[in-house]
């Protein structure tokens, strides 16, 4: 990719087995501390190598990269967290809620009830510093994205786009449908690490009320 990275494409759609090969070489990369590598940036099915090209080429990077890539998996991946997330579901903190659940024909209390039954994994962070990409979500909860993206989506913001869940970490302009918002801080550079989720964790949400907010903010 150019004359500064290379890309390590490890398959050809989004699944937990692929996207499990991209955490395994993101972790034997940062144990192997290459000369020149200066970021690793993983997403659904590849990974990017970001390199010094004072400190080394990509002819001399390649053949290490490719041989943690090809080798057996060792079993010492760092064990995932699990976060449950709360959700104030529909109403002001939930605008497209009632559209979701027009477009599938059910209650917004299904929409609700759907979203919490399952377990998400972090397929990756990105976007905007923070921003899980959840999934993947059932069937019966894929959702298009708005027609029109808004030019301010609030900090916290759940929201749903196709077979993917995510929430938003900060203010910033957004195309995915709204429904619900949690107090819960996602990202802060004074904590180590910065971002509350990571690759690999395993997210569930809970519906809670208004009232509720105050005692899961921290």
């Amino acid at each position: 990719m150019g004359d500064r990275s290379l890309l390590v494409e490890l398959g050809e759609r989004i699944s937990p087995e692929i996207n499990r090969r991209v955490e395994v070489l993101m972790d034997r990369l940062a144990r192997a501390e290459l000369h020149g590598v200066r970021e690793i940036s993983p997403s659904y099915r590849s990974l990017m190598i970001l390199v010094d090209p004072l400190k080394t080429t990509l002819g001399q990077l390649q053949p290490a990269v490719a041989e943690l890539a090809a080798a057996d998996h060792d079993g010492t991946l760092c064990r995932s967290a699990e976060h449950l997330i709360p959700v104030v579901y529909g109403g002001e903190h939930g605008p497209d809620l009632e559209w979701v659940a027009a477009h599938h024909g059910v209650s917004g209390h299904e929409i609700v009830a759907r979203h919490t039954a399952s377990t998400y994994r972090v397929y990756m962070i990105g976007f905007t510093p923070g921003f899980p990409y959840l999934g993947e979500l059932p069937a019966d909860l894929d959702t298009p994205r708005r027609g029109t993206p808004r030019t301010r989506v609030p900090k916290g913001s759940v929201g749903l786009a196709q077979r993917q869940t995510g929430i938003y970490p900060a203010d910033s302009p957004g195309g995915w449908q709204i429904i619900g918002w949690t107090p819960i801080e996602l990202f802060d550079p004074r904590r180590q690490p910065p971002s509350l989720l990571n690759m690999g964790d395993q997210v569930r949400f809970e519906s809670i009320r208004a009232e509720e907010v105050d005692r899961w903010r921290r």
